[in-house]
């Protein structure tokens, strides 16, 4: 198995530790048979802190989808970044295509190398505000395959947020391969709901209907879609100007107006274009004036200012804080040896933490036992206690979707801590949460 051959030795010790500790888990008596995960969920709570380290210093992150190859959606990744980093953003651009990255050669970056610095990657600077990260920069023959399973390309994502030295970002965007397989599903997980995507099509119904399957994707996931953008709109004439529309007209803006999200753009044909990513050069610097580069540009300007519009974490108010029973708020915390357990099914105990919830302050801590690990047993018990809110770190599907008919609030993706401090963490608006390490 091919494996990058950029990391420095401590990055290289630091995995092998990793996978010794995984080893070593698989072997315990204390491995799920049922999860998915096989007990690897026991130590990731520390990994997560790093992870959220690094994302707490990113503040918008879009990933570019498509249900469908072809449709220009690295290209269209690609100058949505370098869009985003003329206009003054800090960028950071992370192509995830383990199988064909195409970044490097859209932005002339091919043969570049990154240096591993404090145990840290340095991504490539393409400016002064656009840094980029790719496989494709990593391994060292390009005509060599990379035949990678799902865990071993999350491994890779994970690495490329958390050991990348980002620095602080405006805008992350991250380039994924078509479909909704390994690359996408990681992603989301690991950037979190507040990852949004950004639809790419073309205009015909063949890849509108793919397409499509990556807005449900999206909603399963429970990521906003902040728009499509339909590519290869049409062909406008170098010499008379005319349109034509080759792929047919008006796919996206159909798919658009059905699923009810904004049509961003609708970039037509440009052969410039082509010259452009083949040269890796940048049409909305060189062709300011090109009608593709105009609607690019329109992209861009939307994708700002719906950025501006989202409101800033501390100003959302908590609903569950204007709940509660007789004033009270009732959080679950499943604990093992007094912290977090990342299994929510295997936990020792369950710490219920009565609130305030006018005083916002913890006013009762109670530490039971919960029933045997049995299907639906644990949302029927915690319902017995008039539990408000879980605050977990894995928890299953599932468990989520009995627990909400409940009329019980789930958190998932908690670090490992005390309780108290994740409760206290929690009412003061600052918890951080990453991805549901146990999601089965």
């Amino acid at each position: 198995m091919l494996w990058p051959t950029w990391k420095s030795e401590s990055l290289k010790s630091k995995n092998r530790i990793k996978a010794n500790r995984s080893e070593k888990r698989k072997m315990t008596d204390t491995t799920c048979g049922s999860c998915s995960t096989q007990g690897s969920c026991q130590d990731t709570s520390n990994q997560d802190a790093g992870l959220q380290k690094s994302l707490s210093r990113i503040k918008h992150k879009f990933v570019v989808l498509s249900g469908k190859g072809g449709v220009g959606k690295s290209s269209t990744a690609a100058n949505i970044a370098v869009g985003l980093s003329l206009a003054g953003e800090k960028v950071g651009l992370m192509d995830v295509d383990v199988h064909g990255p195409t970044i490097p050669r859209l932005l002339n970056l091919t043969g570049s190398r990154p240096k591993a610095r404090a145990q840290r990657l340095e991504p490539i600077p393409w400016s002064e505000n656009l840094s980029v990260i790719s496989l494709g920069f990593l391994i060292p023959n390009q005509e060599d395959s990379v035949i990678w399973r799902g865990p071993i390309k999350m491994s890779l994502i994970r690495q490329f947020i958390e050991d990348v030295d980002w620095g602080d970002l405006d805008y992350l965007v991250v380039d994924c391969p078509p479909g909704t397989g390994d690359e996408p599903i990681s992603v989301m997980q690991l950037l979190g709901k507040e990852a949004k995507a950004i639809i790419v099509t073309t205009p015909q119904d063949v890849a509108v209907d793919d397409v499509r399957r990556s807005i449900n994707f999206c909603r399963q996931t429970g990521n906003q879609v902040l728009g499509i953008v339909e590519n290869m709109s049409g062909l406008i004439c170098p010499h008379c100007r005319e349109r034509v529309d080759i792929f047919n007209a008006g796919g996206g803006e159909k798919l658009a107006r059905e699923a009810g999200i904004p049509l961003l753009g609708k970039i037509p044909l440009d052969p410039e274009i082509v010259k452009a990513g083949d040269l890796g050069e940048s049409l909305l610097q060189t062709r300011p004036d090109s009608p593709a580069v105009q609607e690019i540009s329109r992209v861009i300007d939307q994708l700002l200012e719906l950025s501006a519009k989202e409101p800033a974490k501390e100003e959302k108010e908590d609903p569950l804080l204007m709940a509660g029973r007789n004033g009270l708020l009732k959080i679950a915390v499943p604990t093992a040896q007094g912290k977090l357990c990342a299994h929510f099914g295997h936990c020792e105990r369950f710490t219920l933490i009565s609130v305030d919830r006018e005083r916002q302050k913890i006013q009762d801590i109670e530490q039971l036992s919960p029933p045997p690990h049995e299907p639906g047993l644990l949302p029927e018990w915690l319902a017995e206690q008039k539990t408000d809110l879980v605050i977990a770190g894995g928890l299953g599907a599932k468990a989520q979707e009995l627990l909400q008919q409940k009329n019980i609030q789930v958190i998932t993706g908690a670090a490992e801590a005390g309780p108290e401090e994740l409760v206290n963490s929690y009412l003061r608006g600052d918890l951080a949460t990453g991805a549901n390490v146990c999601d089965h």
